[in-house]
């Protein structure tokens, strides 16, 4: 079966169907959400606040699950590309104070990401196509400076690199992205590793902070 997820699949026999009836109920209520909230074909789950959706791209068939906040106030366009899936209890922060309008987040087609995501855009945030992501993953695309000790740190200001995460990617659960992170093709990256660093393509890395642990042939 071809699915517009961006997946060939064959559904499970064994599914019954009382759970597929639920299943396309709720996705129909999704998408009668998306077009109240947003005018677009988009598929939005109960309780999710999309804050200025006109500074947001949306592809073909993206779905943000319930309790999710997606703040679309950034100085570059959000883009979420086709079957792009964001979990609930999420949560996108592009301008996190008045001192600084953020950059943002670009996610390109097919990438997903589970449950309790914590984007924090404001240094920007690009994640490439078919990029597969675990719950309570957070990405923090800013660093505060420290190095004046005549002063407090919050009154230091922040440095933003932003964070990359290339095309065919598997993230593991609870993984943190620091500011400057960079991730390459075809990569995985094992749950709960603390990801400071350039990596290169073809690798698997993990670890606190993260390190490349094996190359992928």
């Amino acid at each position: 079966m071809l699915a517009k997820t961006g997946k060939t699949y064959q559904i499970d026999d064994r599914i019954p169907n009382k759970l597929l009836y639920s299943i396309f109920y709720n996705r129909g209520l999704m998408l009668v959400r998306g077009y109240l909230k947003t005018g677009k074909k988009v598929f939005i789950g109960n309780n999710t606040n999309i804050q200025n959706s006109r500074n947001i791209v949306f592809g073909k068939n993206v779905t943000i699950d319930k309790h999710c906040v997606i703040d679309g106030f950034s100085s570059e366009k959000i883009i979420l590309g086709d079957c792009v899936k964001i979990g609930s209890f999420s949560t996108l922060t592009s301008t996190s104070h008045m001192s600084k309008y953020g950059k943002g987040l670009k996610m390109g087609n097919n990438s997903a990401i589970g449950d309790y995501t914590h984007f924090g855009a404001a240094g920007g945030i690009e994640i490439g196509d078919d990029v597969i992501m675990g719950s309570y993953i957070s990405f923090h695309s800013e660093n505060h400076n420290f190095s004046e000790t005549s002063k407090l740190i919050r009154q230091q200001g922040v440095t933003s690199k932003g964070i990359k995460l290339g095309n065919n990617i598997w993230v593991g659960a609870k993984v943190t992205f620091l500011d400057g992170s960079v991730v390459g093709n075809n990569s995985v990256v094992a749950a709960g590793a603390v990801v400071n660093d350039v990596f290169p393509d073809n690798v698997v890395i993990g670890g606190v902070p993260a390190k490349v642990l094996k190359s992928i042939e």
